[in-house]
């Protein structure tokens, strides 16, 4: 049950940062080239690293080179991922990529079983597509909205949940081995240090983003730093509860089926809050067929979490 606990609440975490995240594009970035916040997350992503590194006085002659270098890779993998997302999210058409995310569990599903040999009960195999029938009812809720997605959106949205579950594997495969000696926290390091090493790169390769970030930040300073370091923070615990709650999890397609399915009504119902009391944030629709739409979606995610502990 730990595992569900961390996962939710690492899902509930995600959820907020992206409605900060929301915030930041819409109010500083003006919806253009929002993806160069990735300039403070490089060097952010590095210092987390660092200071882990330090808080548990790191002893690097514990554990075979081999190790470290896997780890960096998984953390450099997960962050190239962010490419084909932002890519995605550039097509007009691409509204929708919400029903894309909902892959991951069966990919982790199909990954976990010829990867980390992972089995599974019939009721958890019930729970899975239970569970993924949540999002689903909301995607074709909102379908009319927007138009049909095209074909280049979709293999972008597929790369990058590729890219992040391939991440997410390799970091519980390597957790596992008896050879590693790092523990938790000092795996959770070196893949932030694969993370800030790729985010760097992608810096250098994108010299518009770079000068967009230079004049946003000139013009905004403080007033963009506070909620740029907010959200990082907030992504920075998300990021390692959520790896704590796949290493936990029976499996990592359980958990990952949890928290991904879970997201688009934690948003909904947050929204619905944030539009009451804060609508820079919310901007959320009270009409009575989304609410009753995410209520069935909340029912199926419940009855699905319920059949995963069976």
């Amino acid at each position: 049950m730990n595992w569900l606990l961390l996962v939710l609440f690492a899902t509930f975490l995600d959820a907020i940062r992206i409605f900060i995240d929301n915030y930041i594009s819409d109010t500083f970035f003006k919806g253009k080239l929002a993806a160069s916040q990735k300039c403070l997350v490089a060097i952010g992503d590095i210092l987390v690293a660092i200071i882990l590194m330090a808080v548990i006085s790191f002893n690097f002659g514990q554990t075979e080179p081999y190790i470290y270098l896997i780890t960096i890779f998984a953390g450099a993998l997960y962050t190239l991922g962010g490419i084909p997302y932002y890519k995605a999210l550039e097509i007009e058409e691409s509204t929708n990529l919400g029903i894309f995310v909902q892959l991951a569990p069966i990919l982790y599903l199909v990954l976990g079983w010829a990867f980390l040999g992972e089995s599974f009960s019939l009721y958890q195999l019930i729970a899975i597509p239970v569970i993924l029938l949540a999002p689903l009812i909301i995607v074709l809720n909102a379908r009319k909205r927007s138009r049909k997605i095209k074909i280049r959106a979709v293999i972008y949205a597929f790369l990058y949940i590729l890219f992040a579950v391939i991440g997410n594997l390799i970091f519980v495969k390597t957790n596992a081995l008896e050879t590693n000696h790092l523990g938790f926290i000092g795996e959770i390091a070196f893949f932030y240090l694969g993370m800030g090493i790729s985010n760097v790169a992608i810096v250098i390769c994108m010299p518009k983003w770079r000068k967009r970030f230079t004049s946003v930040t000139k013009k905004y300073k403080s007033k963009l730093i506070v909620p740029l370091s907010i959200n990082f923070i907030f992504s920075v615990i998300k990021s390692v509860a959520y790896r704590a709650g796949l290493i936990l999890a029976p499996t990592v397609a359980l958990a990952s089926a949890a928290s991904d399915s879970a997201e688009p009504i934690v948003i909904f119902f947050l929204g619905i809050l944030l539009t009451l009391i804060w609508p820079k944030f919310g901007r959320e629709k009270l009409d009575r067929k989304s609410i009753i739409v995410h209520l069935i979606a909340t029912f199926l995610v419940v009855l699905g979490i319920v059949l995963l502990q069976m």
